[in-house]
């Protein structure tokens, strides 16, 4: 009985790793969406129109630290960069990506306007 019971054992974690890898883990965009490269991200902060961070409108690199640089990503639609005061303010935009893309977008329409 302990005989085949680890006989059973055996035979099947000897296929399980060959049931793994036959996942083709890089033909799933969605499990790791790509990094911007380096020359898109540093394009996109010199033409980001705002000097505050879309949700708190705190200074990005003020009081509250560094910033954060996010790339938001839609299916169909070019990267966007979003910059944050903090990493809580993307929790805020996480809920309503619209509505702070739009306040991006009617900023940098100023922007071009002056």
């Amino acid at each position: 009985m302990k005989k085949s019971t680890l006989l059973l054992v055996l035979v099947f974690s000897a296929g399980t790793p060959l049931v793994f890898a036959a996942h083709d883990h890089a033909a799933d965009k969605s499990a790791a969406p790509s990094a911007p490269d380096a020359a898109w991200l540093a394009k996109a902060k010199a033409e980001y129109p705002l000097k505050t961070c879309v949700v708190s409108e705190e200074e990005i690199g003020g009081a509250m630290g560094e910033g954060v640089d996010y790339v938001y990503q839609q299916a169909d639609k070019p990267d966007r960069l979003v910059r944050f005061c903090c990493k809580d303010c993307r929790k805020d935009f996480d809920k309503e990506p619209a509505k702070y893309l739009k306040l991006i977008d009617e900023a940098a329409a100023k922007a071009k306007k002056n």
